[in-house]
C-alpha cells in the first residue's frame, strides 16, 4: 500500500512538472515573441528590473498556477471541454501579462487611452498567443493522453 501511494505521489509530481515546464517555456517565447520590442524600454515600477526578469517571474507565476488548475481540470471526462477551458485559461493569463508589460515599459511613460492599450496589445499578442497556446496545449494533452493508455 505504502509503494503505491509512492507511485501515485511521483506521477503526481511528473504530470504537475510537465505541465509547468512546457506552460512556463512557452511563456517565455510568448512573452519575447509579444512584447519583446519593448525589453530596451525602462519599466515604470522597478526602474532596475529587466525584461527578462519580469518575463521569467510572470512565466514562472503562470506555470505554477495553471499546472495545478490544469491538472484539477484533468479530472473533467469530456476532453474537448478540458481543452476550451485550458485554451481560455491560458489565453487570458497571457493577454493580462502582454498588458500588464504593455503599460508598465510603454503606456505609463505616455498618454494611451485605454482603448489604445487594448487595441496595441491585441494586434501584437494576438498571433503569438494564438500559435503558442496551440503548441503547449498539443504537448501538455498529448503526453497526458499517452500516459493514460
Amino acid at each position: 500500500m505504502e509503494r503505491y501511494a509512492k507511485n501515485n505521489i511521483v506521477r503526481f509530481l511528473r504530470q504537475i512538472l510537465f505541465v509547468a515546464a512546457i506552460i512556463f517555456l512557452t511563456s517565455i517565447l510568448q512573452f519575447y515573441w509579444a512584447m519583446g520590442h519593448l525589453s530596451e524600454r525602462m519599466s515604470s515600477s522597478c526602474l532596475e528590473c529587466w525584461f527578462i526578469e519580469d518575463a521569467f517571474n510572470m512565466s514562472l507565476i503562470t506555470a505554477v498556477l495553471l499546472a495545478i488548475i490544469f491538472w484539477f481540470l484533468n479530472r473533467i471526462k469530456s476532453n474537448i471541454l478540458k481543452m476550451i477551458i485550458q485554451f481560455l485559461l491560458l489565453i487570458s493569463t497571457w493577454s493580462f501579462w502582454d498588458y500588464s508589460i504593455f503599460v508598465d515599459r510603454e503606456s505609463s511613460w505616455s498618454t494611451y487611452l485605454f482603448n489604445e492599450e487594448l487595441y496595441y496589445v491585441a494586434t501584437c499578442s494576438f498571433l503569438p498567443i494564438l500559435i503558442l497556446a496551440c503548441l503547449a496545449l498539443f504537448l501538455i494533452n498529448y503526453k497526458l493522453f499517452i500516459k493514460n493508455n
